[in-house]
C-alpha cells in the first residue's frame, strides 16, 4: 500500500527516479572487495526513496532536475543510509526492512566503519562537484541530526521530556534530514531565494508531521512506516507527543504512576495499560491535530512556486503523510 501510493506521487520524476537508482548503486561501488559486498547486501533491501524523491520533486518545481540535484540525491540518501547503518549499532537491532541488519551479519565493528563510508563517500561526491553549497547544508545537518538523538537519550534516562523538549528533538533527528532534501532540491535547479526558503520551510514542516503521525502509529497502527512494532517506543522508553500531552492531563502522582510502569520496563500488559491511558486521556487525537497544523504549513509554503504536477506530487506527498494507517 505505502510502496503503490508513493509509486503514484513520483510518476512526474518517474524517469530521474530511475536515473537516479543507477547514480546511486555506482557511489557505493568500492574496490575493497568486503566493502563492495556490504554495499551491495544494502541494496538489496530497497528502500522507499522518500529522501531522493523529495530532492527531485523539490528541483523540479522549483525549475527543473540537473547534474547538481542527482549528485544531491545521491548525498542524501548516503547520509540517511549511514545513519540507519549506524542506528542499528547503537540500537543493538537485528533486523532492518525485513532483512538482517548489517551489525548482525558483519559486526559492529564493520557496521560503524560502513556507514564512515557511505557519509565520506557522499561528502566525497559533493566535494568533487564543487557542491560547496550543499556541503554547508549537509554538515548542519549532521551535526542537528547527532544533538537530537543525543538530547533525546538523555532525556530518555530521566522519562523527564515535555512538548518543547520533543519538538526540539524531532525537529534536528527526524526533520533535519526531510529539509535538507527539499532545501538542496531547489538549490540545485534555481538561484531564487524565495524558492530555497519556501522548500526548506516545506521539509521542516512536513518533517515535524511525518515524525509526529510515526509516533501517533506507535500508538494505534499495526506498523510504523519505518517497521516499528506497536509499543515500541513504550518499549524502548520514549516518551512521544501522544503521551507528553496525556501525562499533562493527569495529577502529578498519576503522571509519576505511569512513568514507573515505563521506567521499570513495561510487559505486554502494562504497554497495554499505558496505550490506553493515552487514548483516554486524548493524546492521540492531539498528537493528530499537531500533525495536520504542521501538513497545512507545509502546503502553504508551496503556494510560491507555480502550479505544476510536480507540486500537486507535493501536495500529495503531504496527504500521504497524514493520511498512512501503516
Amino acid at each position: 500500500m505505502i510502496k503503490r501510493e508513493l509509486s503514484e506521487i513520483s510518476l512526474p520524476i518517474k524517469k530521474e527516479l530511475d536515473n537516479f537508482n543507477e547514480l546511486f548503486r555506482k557511489s557505493m561501488n568500492s574496490k575493497v572487495g568486503w566493502v563492495d559486498l556490504i554495499a551491495k547486501y544494502i541494496l538489496r533491501q530497497k528502500g522507499k526513496k522518500i529522501r531522493p524523491l523529495l530532492v527531485l520533486l523539490s528541483a523540479k518545481v522549483a525549475g527543473g532536475v540537473n547534474e547538481r540535484t542527482y549528485r544531491g540525491a545521491v548525498l542524501v540518501e548516503l547520509l540517511h543510509t549511514a545513519t540507519l547503518v549506524h542506528d542499528d549499532v547503537v540500537d543493538n537491532a537485528d533486523k532492518r526492512r525485513g532483512f538482517w541488519s548489517i551489525n548482525a551479519i558483519f559486526k559492529n565493528k564493520a557496521a560503524v566503519l560502513m556507514g564512515d563510508y557511505l557519509l565520506s563517500r557522499g561528502l566525497l561526491i559533493a566535494v568533487e562537484g564543487k557542491d560547496f553549497d550543499f556541503l554547508g547544508v549537509i554538515t548542519n545537518t549532521v551535526k542537528r541530526m547527532s544533538e537530537g538523538e543525543l538530547l533525546q537519550i538523555q532525556k530518555t534516562r530521566k522519562l523527564d521530556i515535555d512538548e518543547e523538549t520533543y519538538f526540539q528533538v524531532i525537529s534536528d533527528k527526524t526533520a533535519s534530514l526531510l529539509e535538507t532534501c527539499c532545501q538542496i532540491g531547489a538549490l540545485s535547479a534555481s538561484d531564487n531565494c524565495l524558492y530555497h526558503e519556501a522548500m526548506r520551510n516545506f521539509g521542516e514542516n512536513i518533517g515535524i508531521a511525518f515524525q509526529i503521525r510515526d509516533d501517533v502509529l506507535d500508538y494505534e497502527g499495526s506498523s510504523s512506516l519505518i517497521g516499528k512494532p506497536v509499543g515500541g517506543d513504550i518499549k524502548e522508553k520514549k516518551i512521544t507527543l501522544p503521551l507528553i500531552y496525556s501525562l499533562n492531563q493527569v495529577s502529578k502522582s498519576q503522571a509519576d504512576d505511569i512513568r514507573k510502569i515505563i521506567r521499570n520496563g513495561a510487559k505486554k500488559d502494562r504497554i497495554r495499560e499505558v496505550m490506553d491511558f493515552v487514548r483516554i486521556h486524548k493524546g492521540i487525537d492531539y498528537a493528530l491535530e499537531q500533525a495536520h497544523h504542521y501538513s497545512l504549513q507545509a502546503k502553504d509554503a508551496l503556494k510560491v512556486f507555480p502550479d505544476s504536477q510536480s507540486k500537486l506530487a507535493l501536495e500529495a506527498f503531504v496527504d500521504f503523510v497524514i493520511d498512512r494507517k501503516n
